[in-house]
């Protein structure tokens, strides 16, 4: 009976030592979100062949110097657009799809404890990212991505990561934007439910169920809800990121993607908390962490948090030669891939020449297009927005250059028309009119005091719409007055081979699948093409990527000489000329 009175007394003293431990105890978190790396794994260019300052081996680096800190948790994350971008995961997407993918591999290496599948993670298709879902040891999210056949979603909605007595909830979401992008083939079986909508009803399922002490979102999505002509109220909204923060209360923290931009500021939800929003850029040159400090309060027996943001830069650590050497043998097999020579350039060539007219690049890749297809007309922007193609020797690597990511390439019948109407949005988002020889040529964004706005990565004057949305044509000839205003500037003169351009005509345009499945706003937005009727406006597809043609093609003709057609050009020839140094030299310098 003493025995059993002393233990007793034992197990009540234990637990008021255990109670008041609580009461007073304060954790410190470190929540690392990498995004958007695009197949950054090394320190190492595969298309340039040559060695970079940005990677995760590097970031790696920072986060084993983290973990070995014992006064904190540390958690990492993943936002998606890991599976497209470079030639280390393309070669073990479809190159060598029977061993384990070197993404997988690397991420459970580096010990991630969820992560939300991106757009371009889509895109590779279902063979592709399913494979790699069943390889990681870790939940891929997407609560608002659901299968048509079972009613609930295809990848998890959400996990629970513990950490130092910390029940840490992490719901992930991607943007909903993809049927404006992608051929359904991609992501058949699928549906992409609105943002707003689903992270409402998760939160609160999420809050019930689990009482979390800690609300993360994980979203593969970014935070200027107004890109591409939406507003807060526009459905399925792209980049709806700073939406949930302000509409749906629950969230402590929001890690977004998707937009490259860089991110870290707080926004207010709707009970007046404070929400901290942060996110990474691109290609492995930083991470998002949330420094997270939560105090135990015994008189609400809940956890005051205290939550700040950084932007770590993977350029100020070495990489970490354990990674290197773990990984060196898929880097072997990825460099050979890469360096193997398929033709060469007569002329060296570069992308940044696109954005202010008439290029060689822009001409060639229209060309291959056309004589792929044997379409009337083609459609391209730039492949990238400063990029060299240098004159000698092309290399396998050298693709990714021009044709970064798996676009099929489609033919589809449009009128004459919606020709000219596609050519004038185009135009619209690309040029500015031009009254002056003091105006501007591209079409920059302004602050509020009239000022060019900087972009915040290289300083330089920040575009108002991605290059990637410039396209010129091949197959007519036309001028594009800047002088005049947007709506009015196309004159579309004749076939490139003499033959009349007739606007109640139709023609078969080459054109990829991106800017073929809506992305962009040129088809329904430009040509007035309703938005159910783009699809059946596909006529073929090709069953492989862009790149993947354009390879053989090299292959197959050895020696390529790009150059301007002159099918196109800008008037009046004066302002074209001094809007296109002066830009020029606002972006690039001297020439």
């Amino acid at each position: 009976m003493i025995l059993f009175k002393n233990k007793l007394t034992t197990f009540l003293l234990l637990a008021v030592l255990f109670i008041a431990g609580i009461n007073a105890q304060t954790v410190k978190l470190k929540i690392i979100e990498t995004t958007d790396e695009h197949g950054a794994i090394f320190p190492y260019d595969f298309t340039e062949q040559r060695e970079t300052n940005s990677s995760l081996a590097q970031i790696y680096s920072y986060i084993k110097q983290e973990r070995e800190n014992k006064d904190q948790g540390v958690v990492l994350l993943s936002g998606g657009d890991i599976l497209q971008g470079t030639p280390a995961v393309y070669y073990y997407n479809f190159e060598d799809a029977k061993s384990p993918h070197l993404w997988a591999e690397m991420m459970n290496y580096m010990k991630y404890d969820a992560g939300t599948v991106g757009n371009h993670d889509i895109e590779t298709g279902h063979p592709v990212y399913d494979r790699f879902n069943k390889q990681i040891k870790f939940p891929w999210l997407a609560a608002n991505a659901i299968s048509k056949k079972t009613g609930k979603p295809y990848f998890k909605p959400y996990t629970i990561i513990e950490r130092n007595r910390i029940k840490i909830a992490v719901l992930g979401l991607i943007t909903p934007h993809i049927p404006h992008w992608l051929p359904e083939n991609i992501w058949s079986g699928i549906e992409w439910n609105d943002m707003i909508e689903s992270a409402k009803g998760w939160v609160k399922i999420i809050k019930e169920k689990e009482k979390p002490d800690l609300v993360v979102g994980l979203f593969h999505s970014g935070v200027e809800f107004t890109y591409g002509n939406q507003d807060e109220n526009t459905p399925k909204n792209e980049n709806a990121s700073k939406l949930i923060a302000q509409k749906v209360p629950g969230f402590d923290l929001i890690f977004v993607g998707h937009d490259h931009h860089g991110w870290n500021f707080k926004e207010k939800n709707p009970e007046g908390k404070e929400v901290l929003i942060l996110g990474g850029v691109n290609s492995a040159r930083d991470a998002a962490v949330a420094n997270c400090t939560l105090t135990y309060d015994k008189e609400t027996k809940t956890w005051k948090k205290d939550l700040a943001g950084e932007i770590v830069l993977s350029k100020n650590f070495k990489a970490d030669t354990d990674f290197l050497a773990r990984f060196n043998p898929q880097f072997e097999i990825v460099k050979k891939y890469v360096s193997r020579k398929i033709g060469e350039f007569t002329e060296t060539t570069y992308t940044r020449d696109a954005l202010f007219g008439d290029a060689p690049i822009t001409d060639f890749l229209n060309q291959f297009q056309l004589e792929l297809t044997k379409a009337d007309i083609s459609f391209v922007a730039p492949p990238s927005f400063n990029d060299v193609i240098g004159k000698g020797e092309i290399f396998v690597g050298s693709m990714f250059k021009l044709h970064r990511y798996e676009n099929l390439l489609y033919t589809m019948k449009m009128s004459g028309k919606e020709i000219k109407n596609y050519l004038e949005y185009s135009y619209k988002i690309w040029f500015d009119q031009m009254k002056s020889a003091d105006d501007h040529l591209l079409s920059f964004v302004y602050d509020k005091d009239g000022k060019l706005k900087l972009d915040g990565r290289n300083k330089s004057p920040q575009l108002k719409n991605p290059f990637y949305n410039f396209d010129c044509a091949a197959g007519i000839n036309y001028t594009v007055d800047i002088s005049k205003p947007a709506g009015e500037r196309i004159n579309i003169i004749s076939m490139s081979d003499g033959k009349p351009f007739d606007t109640n005509k139709t023609y078969k345009v080459a054109i990829n699948s991106y800017r073929g499945n809506g992305g962009g706003g040129h088809l329904e937005i430009g040509a007035g093409i309703p938005k159910e009727e783009i699809n059946k406006r596909i006529l073929t597809s090709t069953e492989k990527d862009l790149r993947y043609y354009m390879l053989k093609w090299i292959e197959k003709n050895k020696l390529v000489t790009p150059k301007a057609a002159g099918n196109w050009k800008v008037i009046p020839e004066d302002l074209w000329k001094r809007g296109k140094e002066k830009d020029y030299k606002l972006l690039f310098g001297e020439k």
